[in-house]
């Protein structure tokens, strides 16, 4: 008899709450069969910044919530066989497995076997012009990272070697639940009809708080209760790949049929084929039904053949970008915020990106003609931002330096600014024959 496979997954960002993951390995630890928990950490942008940080100290560039999102379940992980899988290591996942190691000798725990999964930065291969050329891809001398979407076959390899911790760099979100699917039912890695499941399992479980009820809520519309409290999904995974999602004992949120429904459609272009580097799977015959008790089923997904490519995601260095704030209030308020952005203009030229904050900004366009084209809406309270993109630092400082300046040489009554001047990162995407890619792993001692 196969025993249960239970996955819960304690974060679905960087930067995500410190105190998500205890709840939930709480809840595994009660639970009988193989017990794994995931850490997703890693989108596009945090992997580039990770790379930077990296440049600027070759011991970093790993996630720099590690020790704190690792402190308080350590000891718990280990002591019940509570695997943890993650992409924390992002563009350094040595370093994230040492910093691991350090951390249980500081804790006197048992040394834990932590395996590094390799293969998905093509800057670190001897043959990277080469590869990278082969990708598509051009190399200037602002390449910052280029890394590949890997699947769960690493992940799985390394759990039956043994390892009490995965760290990744660079793997498909849901290939954190697929790759312990694989190593513990002991499917093939071409087995479609269950791959496809677990790997929307994993979309399930990858954003962490999302399917239990976090970006979801709408008071009076969608409401979500002790959403102070939010707990984050446990999913066991059946064998034939479905799951049974709910969430952290004694937590606030909701899993429902609603929830489950509005994660499972995120992110996904073609419901009949969602394609990650193990399966293409197809949800257009899937049924999401409830059990109670937060409690939700998901079932009738298919898997087809993988593709014979996977992603590629670039950063190039993009300059800079300067950005500052001023706010205007009571009568004539969003005049005087036009009129200051009409200052700004005519000080620094075109191509500034404007936004009245409360009046309009989401919907504008890089170019402020959408809000140029509005009329006055009389609004009362307006944040003014302003914002643009500089080939060289100098020229972002003085963007911040003028909205500064509006204290005294603007309209009347600015205040409160803040200012920011940081790099930029231009991303693309490209494809890469799979042959070309080798996923490896080693357990660390």
């Amino acid at each position: 008899m196969v025993t249960p496979l239970w996955i819960g997954c304690g974060a679905g960002f960087s930067g995500d709450r410190l105190d998500a993951p205890l709840p939930v390995v709480r809840t595994l630890a009660r639970r009988e069969g193989r017990r794994v928990l995931i850490l997703e950490t890693l989108a596009e942008r945090t992997l580039a910044l990770a790379q930077l940080a990296r440049r600027e100290n070759p011991q970093a560039g790993y996630e720099p919530l590690l020790e704190p999102l690792l402190r308080p379940v350590l000891e718990l992980c280990l002591r019940e066989r509570i695997a943890i899988v993650s992409n924390f290591g992002a563009a350094n996942p040595e370093g994230a497995a040492r910093h691991i190691l350090g951390l249980a000798r500081e804790l006197k725990l048992r040394a834990p076997r932590v395996a590094v999964v390799r293969g998905d930065d093509l800057l670190a291969r001897e043959d990277a012009e080469a590869v990278i050329g082969l990708a598509g891809l051009a190399r200037p001398a602002s390449l910052v990272s280029a890394n590949v979407y890997l699947g769960g076959e690493a992940i799985a390899a390394a759990l039956l070697d043994g390892a009490d911790i995965v760290v990744t760099g660079r793997v498909a979100d849901p290939s954190l639940v697929s790759g312990p699917a694989l190593a513990h039912f002991g499917w093939a890695a071409d087995d479609w009809d269950r791959l496809g499941p677990a790997t929307m399992a994993g979309h399930l479980l990858e954003c962490g708080s999302q399917v239990t009820g976090g970006y979801f809520a709408d008071p009076g519309f969608k409401d979500v209760p002790g959403l102070w409290n939010l707990g984050f999904p446990v999913a066991e995974i059946l064998p034939d790949g479905h799951c049974i999602v709910g969430k952290a004992e004694d937590t606030g949120g909701v899993v429902d049929r609603r929830t489950v429904t509005e994660q499972l459609l995120y992110e996904v272009h073609d419901p009949s084929a969602y394609l990650t580097p193990d399966v293409s799977a197809d949800i257009s015959a899937a049924t999401v039904t409830e059990l109670g008790g937060d409690r939700v089923a998901l079932n009738g997904v298919r898997g087809h053949r993988r593709p014979d490519t996977l992603k590629v995601s670039a950063f190039y260095e993009g300059g800079w970008l300067g950005e500052a704030e001023i706010s205007y209030g009571g009568p004539r308020a969003e005049a005087r915020a036009r009129l200051a952005a009409d200052v700004i203009r005519h000080r620094l030229g075109e191509g500034l990106r404007v936004d009245l904050i409360g009046v309009q900004s989401l919907l504008a366009d890089d170019d402020g003609r959408l809000m140029r084209g509005l009329p006055d809406s009389g609004a009362r309270d307006v944040r003014l931002r302003v914002a643009g993109k500089f080939a060289e630092r100098a020229a972002a400082d003085t963007l911040a330096r003028e909205v500064n300046a509006l204290y005294c040489c603007g309209p009347a009554g600015g205040g409160g600014v803040r200012s920011a001047v940081r790099r930029r990162l231009e991303t693309r995407s490209a494809y890469i024959d799979r042959a070309l890619v080798s996923a490896s792993h080693e357990v660390l001692a």
